[in-house]
């Protein structure tokens, strides 16, 4: 497959899912977690694609792997994020799994990105 935009990149498409998975979580977050984690998870979690996307369309490829590494940089965030949530009671009837398995496949393919353009 020709990849012609990132769009076409899988995970930008994958990071796009987790967007969606993110957002349909924290809308169940209680409503005293609106200026907290609830403010600081939707962020990290746009700011994945996001610099995917931004990346993909630098000039050098050393922009390209900057942007790159901050995606994951993004993701790590986010990662804790949701390490904080799950130890927390008020968070014990949402269910984190489809979340935490987006996160890591897009956190490795990330890293696997980062590695092949460096060498």
């Amino acid at each position: 497959m020709t990849v012609k935009s990132y769009k076409d990149l899988v995970v930008w498409q994958k990071s796009m899912n987790l967007v969606k998975e993110i957002y349909s979580l924290t809308t169940k977050y209680p409503k005293d977690e609106l200026y907290g984690l609830k403010s600081q998870m939707e962020p990290a979690v746009v700011s994945v694609p996001s610099q995917i996307a931004d990346g993909y369309w630098r000039s050098h490829k050393k922009e390209y792997i900057q942007f790159l590494s901050i995606a994951l940089g993004s993701a790590a965030e986010l990662e804790t994020q949701i390490l904080v949530c799950k130890s927390l009671q008020k968070f014990a009837h949402l269910d984190f799994s489809e979340a935490e398995s987006l996160l890591s496949e897009v956190m490795k393919m990330l890293y696997v990105m980062i590695e092949r353009m460096n060498s």
